[in-house]
This record gives structure tokens, sequence and C-alpha cells, in this order.
């Protein structure tokens, strides 16, 4: 099975008790990498302590997606593509497709803005 990204959006449908069975089962099967700014805006949210705690012990459990120079790179180049191309992308969500492109993973995301990528690069959406 192919290694799994999950945006954001999955996530916190996912830990507020819904969303897709996907990320149960990939986490089962410990198919998960984390992109670094995914921590980030979870982390950002209003959570209580010990939500915070748990959120964070979960999220350490997870392989995180290396995002040297040359990621930062690709994400800029992949951001101006798409843009020459009629796609405004914000900088976080290139970086998450370029998390996903780098580990030619799949993603998991309820952010419609990555079917639009997804048709203009070669980014394999999950089903949700």
């Amino acid at each position: 099975m192919n290694a799994l990204v999950i945006d954001t959006s999955s996530w916190i449908s996912f830990l507020a008790g819904g969303g897709s069975e996907l990320v149960q089962q990939a986490l089962d099967e410990r198919r998960v990498h984390l992109p670094p700014i995914v921590a980030g805006e979870l982390l950002s949210g209003r959570l209580s302590a010990s939500d915070r705690r748990a959120l964070t012990s979960l999220l350490d459990d997870l392989p995180l997606v290396p995002a040297d120079r040359a990621h930062w790179y690709r994400v800029g180049r992949l951001r101006a593509s798409l843009g020459q191309r009629g796609l405004a992308v914000s900088t976080p969500d290139a970086h998450v497709a370029q998390c996903v492109l780098d580990l030619g993973a799949d993603l998991l995301t309820e952010d419609r803005i990555f079917s639009k990528l997804a048709g203009l690069a070669p980014l394999r959406l999950a089903p949700a």
C-alpha cells in the first residue's frame, strides 16, 4: 500500500470524531506521513492542555516528511508552474502537495484546491 499524507482538513474531521475511515486504517498500517506544515496547523488550534499533549503524542509517532532546502525550491517551482496555468495555490498547500509528490504517496483531503491541483500535476488523491 502507498504511503498516505493527510491534509489538515481531513485531520480536523478525524480528530472531531468523523471523517474518512481511511485515516484510522492508515494509522494502524503505519503508512501515514506528516508534512511539517500540517503539524503546525493542527497544533495552532484551540486545544486544552491535555488535548494538545495527546495530539502531540499522536503526531510524534508519525514519520515527518523531509523538508530540506531542495524541497522548498520544488514547492516554489510547483506554485509558479500552477500559477502560470491559472491556479493560485498557497505556500502551505503547495508544501503539502510537494510532500505527496516527493514520497510518491496518496493525499487524503477535504480541501477542493487539491482536486484542481491534481488536474495540473501528478498528484494522487485517496478516496475519501
